[in-house]
This record gives structure tokens, sequence and C-alpha cells, in this order.
């Protein structure tokens, strides 16, 4: 099928049967609003600011590897510059991840023509995997990226979806590889267990009494794996219960955004959760011990961010928000989000009003003034 290249973004939708057929959205439709439920939290008002140029990444049709999908970005931040890794979807219905930068953590300064990464597919996925996942039929999904501790490598962990299912890759990369564009991946491990699905992973920024952590589990309860080295590392066995909350916005939890941050009052961890509607997801946080981080010492009494602009709703999958990179840069927090499974976007607030109302266990309070700067 011919894809225009005029003024249209294509999205396309996978079946068991076909890889899939298209679903075109214009550029004109991304700026339409469109009707919505009214939101049922009274005093629930959003809690991060949404740039109005957002999306900020949007599947390209000239590059056909990223020309349905681009969603679920993985942000680290290097040299003063945020560096991205997203997933991308195109005809042959893989998921790979591409490469984008940003100086002002808020538009686009830099995109590569081709992936960063690929899990490595030497034939059609529809003849290997039993389903599809978030648009595809197999590769690497929903990457978070990590330093620790000022090590010269970086730490990626992704969803593989194979022949064997959905589970938990591990690669890293040395970071003045990574900063040239020289895409010299280690070979990736499976660190989750063999012929179970997992999915949301990450890996804490700092070392925690001496041992490297792997956070993979915060349902029913915050579960951790700590390891003397990455190299080989691997979770026998994994909580994985899906107990309903009672009574909360978050009544189903998901899984783990982006990498948690330290902060001076414990971990701060953005997570995936829905209420009793299970088709739409929000996102919460937490802030958990820094020496223990299985205790939860605070936790969001409202969604801080969940679906309601158009391109939240117009999409592969209307109405996901799907947090999986978060920036703490001049004073702000920065979290990147993937709405309808189709697009990259932004969402901002001051960091450190934001942790303070997260610890006083009131709603955050949203800057309204916070607006980007034009550069």
């Amino acid at each position: 099928m011919a894809i225009k290249k005029a003024a249209t973004r294509t999205v396309k939708k996978a079946t068991k049967k076909t890889v899939g057929t298209a679903k075109k959205i214009s550029v004109r439709a991304l700026k339409k609003p469109v009707r919505k439920k009214t939101v049922s939290h009274r005093i629930h008002k959003p809690l991060l600011h949404k740039i109005k140029e957002n999306p900020i990444i949007l599947p390209r049709p000239e590059n056909d590897w990223e020309s349905w999908q681009t969603f679920n970005p993985a942000a680290v931040l290097l040299d003063d510059r945020i560096h991205f890794l997203y997933r991308a979807i195109g005809s042959e219905g893989v998921s790979r991840l591409g490469y984008a930068a940003s100086d002002d953590g808020f538009s686009i300064s830099e995109r590569l023509n081709l992936p960063a990464y690929e899990h490595g597919l030497d034939a059609r996925p529809a003849t290997i995997f039993p389903f599809s996942s978030g648009g595809s039929w197999g590769g690497a999904e929903d990457p978070r990226i990590v330093r620790v501790q000022d090590e010269d490598v970086l730490y990626m962990t992704y969803t593989i979806c194979d022949g064997g299912g959905l589970g938990v890759g591990l690669t890293s990369i040395k970071i003045d590889a990574f900063l040239d564009k020289r895409w010299e991946w280690t070979p990736p491990e499976l660190i989750s267990p063999a012929g179970e699905v997992h999915k949301n992973w990450v890996i804490f920024p700092e070392k925690i009494n001496g041992k490297y952590a792997i956070l993979h589990s915060i349902n029913p309860e915050i579960k951790i794996d700590y390891f003397d080295s990455l190299a080989g590392a691997r979770v026998c066995h994994s909580a994985r219960g899906n107990e309903p909350r009672k009574k909360v916005w978050d009544k189903w939890v998901r899984g783990v955004g982006p990498v948690p941050i330290k902060t001076k009052y414990g971990w701060l961890v953005l997570y995936h959760a829905m209420d009793d509607d299970r088709s739409k997801y929000k996102v919460g946080a937490m802030l958990l011990d820094l020496n223990d981080p299985t205790i939860i010492l605070h936790r969001s009494r409202m969604p801080l961010l969940e679906p309601q602009e158009h391109y939240e709703h117009n999409g592969f999958k209307g109405g996901v928000v799907y947090a999986s990179g978060a920036i703490v840069k001049d004073g702000k927090i920065m979290i990147y989000y993937g709405s309808a499974d189709s697009y990259v976007c932004v969402a901002s607030a001051d960091f450190n009003a934001f942790l303070e109302s997260l610890r006083a266990d009131v709603e955050p309070k949203l800057n309204e003034r916070m607006l980007r700067k034009k550069s």
C-alpha cells in the first residue's frame, strides 16, 4: 500500500490473520479535539503541564520501519542533553528502537533515519509469533535505559517479544559508543523467568547497599532482586499477582514506568494503573525508602497523568498514557510517555513543588505559568 507523504500520518493496526490494515490520521485530525467523557474525580485537575507542541515524535512515512507507530520512549540525560530510544513499528510489524535527542527537553533537535537497536529477527514475524503486542508481532519493545553510579556503560531493559512469549531482556552499550551513534550493544540476555510473561522491569540508577537492584514487581508488593553484577543476572522467580486494590483510583496496578529517580525524600517511582475502566492507562507516583525500596513512604492519591487530550485518544489504542522515561533538568521534571500507542509526548512540572506535595500526601499542584521558552 502506498503511503502518502503529504499531510497524513499513518497508523496501522495488526491482527492475527494479517499484519494489518491502514488507519490514516491526518495532521489536521491530530489538531482536532475529540469528545471525551467527563472525568469522575471532582477535585482532580491535570497534575502535569502537557505542552501545546505535543506530540513531539510522530511516525514518519518516509521511513518504513517507523511509519506506523512511534511511542513509549526511554530517556537518559548525558552531557546536559536528553537522549531517547523510542519504540517504532513499520510495515513489517516488527518493534525496533529509534534514536532522537533534545537539548531543551521539549523539542527534538536530532533524530536518526535508521534504527538504533533491533532484537534480531530473520524471518517474517507473522510466521513465528502466535500473538501481537501493542501493534507488533515481535522485536524489542518499551525500553528503559539507565546509567548506574557514573559507570561508563548504559544498561537497557526492554520487553522481548519472540517465539518464547513476552519476557524482559537486558543489554548494554558503552557511553562513548552511544554518543557517537556506534550501536555496539552487547548480546541481549533474558533476565526474567523463561516461559512466563513479564514486562516493565527497571534498574535503579545507583547501587543499593553495594548491589545492583532490579525492580520487577510492584503488585501486590514491591519486589526487588539484588546482584553483585548485572552480567548474567537472572531473576529466578517473580511476584506476578494482580490483586485489585479497593476504593482507590489505581485499582489494577500494571507495572513500573521510568527508571526510579533518587530524591532527598526517597526513590521516586512512576507507575501505570487502571480503575474499573481497565482499557484506560493512568500514571501514579510512589516514594520508596532509599535504603529499603520495598517500603512505600508515600503514594499519590490521584492519577498524575491520564488520557484527556485528542492525541491520547486518536491512535492505535486510544485512552492510553504510558510513561517510560523521566528526567530532572533545570528544576523541572519532564515525563516522556507514549500516547494512544502511537506518539511520544512530554509533560512537566516544577520538581521541588511536585515532590513536596507528594510527600505531604496531597494533590501535587501544577505551575500553570510553566511554559516552554522558545529557543
